[in-house]
């Protein structure tokens, strides 16, 4: 059999085959982060054996939460699958689902509103905007591109992403923001958010803002990241509502398994929860 040699050249054609399957940006670029990743920890010859494979994932381990690990391992996992090279795909972690989310992760609504706060008062109107946007309607970082003048107008966007189609709309409030913004910059059609060369802002470009913003705004650096507004917003939405099966429409989930994720408790409140049982009856 011959030797599975990863090189750079066949990265680039990976990325390829990933765009003609309508892989969404975000995924491919996800994706080809981890092999490049993994192909910089290889030895010299580049060779892949499932030996490296499994001593890769030992390192992870001493770095990253399993949850990421297994991220990383599924893109590895696909690529090995594209190239045939079925002999180096590895199992992933098993992780137990939890009852709970830690709350040292998520952002309270108070830090979000220090965010666009610092963002306002550092003269950034586009990135307040965005950050309002992305945390009041449930969008990702990649579904600002169907922001435009013409759905504010509306009052809804239609996102077509990952080959699906859904309608989100726009709060009254979100709304008049967004007018005024427009007509602060002179926006008078297409998209809203773009760079200065007229392409869509992406995830990088309001990451690393984001994070500008985090000690001006008095937030855990490791808060800071476009994905927590969006899970800001579905956990606000679900204590309000309690209403799993809409949520799950409006995030654009396929699996009512991921919406889920949004639904549990925080560890605080997991406690208070059964510190108020009454089960412990005495005391050594």
């Amino acid at each position: 059999m011959r030797p599975h040699i990863l090189t750079l050249s066949l990265i680039q054609e990976y990325r390829s085959k990933l765009y003609e399957e309508e892989k969404s940006k975000a995924t491919i670029d996800k994706y080809l982060r981890d092999i490049r990743a993994f192909y910089h920890f290889l030895p010299d010859d580049k060779k892949v054996v499932k030996a490296e494979v499994i001593h890769y994932k030992e390192l992870l381990l001493m770095k990253y939460k399993a949850s990421s690990i297994n991220s990383m391992l599924i893109a590895l996992n696909v690529f090995f699958t594209h190239q045939h090279w079925d002999d180096c795909r590895i199992k992933l972690l098993k992780v137990q689902k939890s009852a709970f989310r830690d709350s040292e992760e998520g952002m309270s609504k108070d830090e979000y509103a220090r965010l666009i706060e610092a963002a306002n008062d550092e003269n950034k109107p586009r990135l307040a905007m965005a950050l309002q946007t992305i945390c009041s309607t449930g969008i990702r970082v990649s579904e600002l591109q169907y922001i435009t003048v013409e759905a504010v107008k509306d009052g809804k966007v239609v996102v077509n992403n990952k080959g699906k189609v859904r309608i989100i709309l726009i709060p009254p409030e979100l709304q008049k923001c967004l007018k005024q913004y427009c007509a602060e910059t002179g926006k008078s059609k297409g998209m809203i958010f773009t760079t200065k060369n007229g392409k869509p802002i992406d995830r990088s470009n309001i990451w690393r803002e984001m994070k500008n913003l985090s000690a001006k705004a008095h937030v855990e650096e490791k808060k800071v990241y476009p994905h927590n507004l969006r899970h800001l917003f579905a956990v606000t939405y679900y204590e309000k509502e309690k209403n799993i099966i809409y949520l799950s429409d409006v995030l654009g989930h396929s699996s009512m398994e991921t919406t889920r994720i949004y639904t549990r408790i925080n560890d605080a409140e997991h406690f208070r929860r059964i510190s108020g049982m009454g089960l412990v009856l005495s005391e050594h």
